[in-house]
This record gives structure tokens, C-alpha cells and sequence, in this order.
């Protein structure tokens, strides 16, 4: 059977540059400036940006990421909404200047959330579990060729399109704008994986298995997955739960960087910024007012929680 989980195979999302000017924290009205019009290489030559508009008098200065304000995938992006009255709404902001690819995001992940250790067959039938990968994109030619890198995990849609599909309301919407999977309500029809755009969604098709040494250091707070079972990125629930009843019991709010998820308590740089919405002076809601913020294929309609800024490059060259 194939496997439509084939997260080896994805097609690579095109990259755009537009003037470093325009990128710094501001009130986002930078989404119609002329200036951040760009273009982009084609596929076979590796997916080379190039910037249009003149640089400024120290040097070409570029920001790099999918897409440019107001063009592509989420220059007129229409993120989650937040309700009024809503508690908290959950986001993370990963900042792809900051990202080496380094991937201690998805070794943390894994241990956190009790994921199956991955092996070479797994890569090889395109059927690895991670919640969180990061993918790597080549610009230019050799000599001069960099490497990108682009986190994805779970966008957490505020339309998103794995709710509907699912026929026994496994995947929901939570208060606090999440997306949960609820697993032992799973019955395996794969829908939801079908209708995500971002392809995170993993199917269990065999029983999850760890060596002797490695099953005492699973997490008792994550339900182990069974076979037939379909996961994702979960936002660490877990560890926001326990805040929660940590605050409740003090009688008091949760403090802004009081927990993070795995990801971001791993990330070496700070790439990746937990925070919440509600909060408006938490640094992942000041953050996403930044110029540099998109949200991943925001054209769809799905409106992403999670918020991207683009990536800074002083040595980028302008046409």
C-alpha cells in the first residue's frame, strides 16, 4: 500500500527575497509597499531568488523566506482569529533568521511526545514519524550555494481543512485554538492526512517499538500511539495542561516564558518562540507583529496559528 504520508517527497516551497529595509519590527503596513515586489528561480536552478528594488547605501541587504508581503503563499495572509472572551490562543513564532537546521526541535520533540524511534527503512518507504521536521533547500549554484531551512510542524488552522473530514470527530478545535487529536476516538480512515496541506499528520502502521534501554525514559505524561492510529504535533499539551493547574492552584495567570514546548526549550538559537495571543505583550505576539511575519500557504484560507518571519540575508545579491 502506498503511503500518502510521504514526507521525503514533498515539493519544495519556492523561496523569495525582498529589501532588508522593509523588514524590521514595524505596524506591518509594509504588506503594499511596491518595494517588496520579488521573484524567484526556477526549480532546476535550485531555486536562486533574486531581488528587485534598489539596496540601500550599505550594501544589498535582503530578507529571504516563501514568499514576499503581498504575493505567494500568505503575503495577505489571514491568520487565526482571536475570539473575544477567549482564554488563552496558543502560537508558536519561528524566526527563520535565527534557524541552523540543526534539528535539536525534533530530537526534543521525539523524546517528549514518545515517538517511534525512526530507522532506515522508515526513510526508505517515506513512512518516518516526526512531528516536527525540518526541511532543507539549496540557492544558487556551486560555488556560491547556501542552504535554507524551514521548520514545519502543525500549523493548528483555525479553518482547518483535517477537522471536517474526520467521521468520528477525532481531530477537533480547541477553545484555546489548537488542534487536537484525540487517539483512542481514532479509527485510522486517513482522511485528515488526505486534506493537510503542510502534510504533517502521521499514521501508525505498526505497533510503536523502543529498545530495552530507551523505555524507561518515555514520557508517562503522552499516551503511547497504537497501530492504526493517526498523531501530530500536539503543541505539548501536556506541558501547557500543567501550567494551567499550577496557575489555578496559586491563583494567579501564567506568566509569559513560564513553559515552553520541547522544541523551544531545545532550540539552541531561539528560532522557535512559544507564547500566547491573548497576552499582548508576550514576546511571541510582538513577534508576529513583526514585518518579516507570513503565515505558510495562508492563500488556502486554512488561517495558521503558527507565524513565520522571513529570514535576513546581508549577502544576497541584488539585480
Amino acid at each position: 500500500m502506498a503511503d500518502a504520508n510521504q514526507r521525503g517527497s514533498s515539493q519544495p516551497i519556492p523561496l523569495r527575497l525582498v529589501p532588508r529595509e522593509a523588514a524590521g519590527s514595524g505596524d506591518g503596513t509594509a504588506a503594499g509597499d511596491p518595494r517588496l515586489v520579488a521573484d524567484h528561480g526556477s526549480a532546476s536552478a535550485g531555486h536562486e531568488a533574486r531581488v528587485t528594488g534598489a539596496p540601500d547605501t550599505a550594501g544589498p541587504r535582503s530578507v529571504i523566506g516563501p514568499n514576499a508581503p503581498g504575493t505567494g503563499h500568505g503575503g495577505s495572509s489571514a491568520p487565526a482569529k482571536i475570539e473575544v472572551g477567549q482564554e488563552h490562543a496558543w502560537t508558536i513564532v519561528v524566526d527563520l533568521d535565527r534557524c541552523t537546521g540543526c534539528q535539536a526541535c525534533v530530537a526534543a520533540c521525539w523524546a517528549e511526545n514518545n515517538v517511534p524511534i525512526n530507522t532506515a527503512e522508515d526513510y526508505e518507504t517515506y513512512r518516518p514519524f516526526v512531528w516536527i521536521r525540518v526541511e532543507r533547500y539549496w540557492e544558487g549554484e556551486y560555488p556560491n550555494i547556501k542552504a535554507r531551512y524551514l521548520p514545519i510542524l502543525c500549523q493548528h488552522c483555525g479553518n482547518a481543512p483535517c477537522e471536517p473530514v474526520c467521521p468520528v470527530y477525532a481531530t477537533y478545535h480547541s477553545p484555546e485554538g489548537l488542534n487536537f487529536q484525540t487517539f483512542n476516538r481514532c479509527v485510522g480512515t486517513r482522511y485528515c492526512q488526505n486534506n493537510c496541506p503542510y502534510m504533517v499528520r502521521m499514521f501508525n502502521f505498526f505497533e510503536p517499538s523502543w529498545p530495552e534501554s530507551l523505555r524507561n525514559q518515555l514520557n508517562p505524561d503522552v499516551t503511547v500511539r497504537s497501530r492504526g492510529v493517526m498523531e501530530k504535533c500536539n503543541m505539548c499539551v501536556q506541558r501547557i495542561r500543567r501550567a494551567e493547574i499550577a496557575a489555578a492552584r496559586e491563583g494567579r495567570a501564567i506568566r509569559d516564558g513560564e513553559f515552553q514546548t520541547a522544541c523551544a526549550q531545545a532550540c539552541p538559537t531561539s528560532a522557535l518562540i512559544f507564547g500566547d495571543l491573548v497576552d499582548p505583550n508576550s514576546r511571541a505576539a510582538r513577534l508576529r507583529g513583526d514585518r518579516r511575519n507570513y503565515q505558510m500557504l495562508a492563500e488556502l484560507g486554512t488561517a495558521p496559528s503558527v507565524t513565520y518571519l522571513k529570514k535576513v540575508d546581508p549577502n544576497a545579491a541584488a539585480e
